[in-house]
């Protein structure tokens, strides 16, 4: 486990704006208590409460991933209408210690779906 400092800083803010992710025009989440995690200089990633997510849409599988800084990545694929979104969607469900803000949180892969601030 590392811990964020300035050789690789990591800030998690609230997200002002309503966000929105979509598969076509199919909504996957949708909230205004998104968050917005910054990693060094990885581009910003939106972490939506799963409360907020249609999770009858998604499906676990097997895939894990491990961050030093986050923890073990869990993955979801999407089932948007005839189409299946393979990994789509990350979480970390008992991140490190100093990532515990985005526990019950999704990520959401760009190039798989849209995501937008919508308000």
């Amino acid at each position: 486990m590392k811990l964020p400092g300035p050789d690789h800083p990591i800030t998690i803010t609230q997200n002002p704006r309503r966000v929105r992710v979509t598969a076509g025009d199919i909504v996957i989440a949708e909230s205004t208590k998104a968050l917005t995690l910054k990693e060094a200089r990885y581009p910003a990633v939106q972490y939506l409460p799963r409360e907020d997510a249609n999770m009858a849409l998604l499906e676990r599988t097997a895939r894990t991933t491990l961050c030093p800084y986050k923890g073990d990545a869990s993955y979801y694929s999407v089932k948007a209408g005839d189409k299946t979104l393979d990994n789509a969607i990350w979480t970390y469900e008992t991140p490190f210690p100093a990532m515990a803000e985005i526990s019950g949180h999704l990520a959401f892969y760009p190039d798989k779906v849209k995501i937008e601030e919508v308000g």
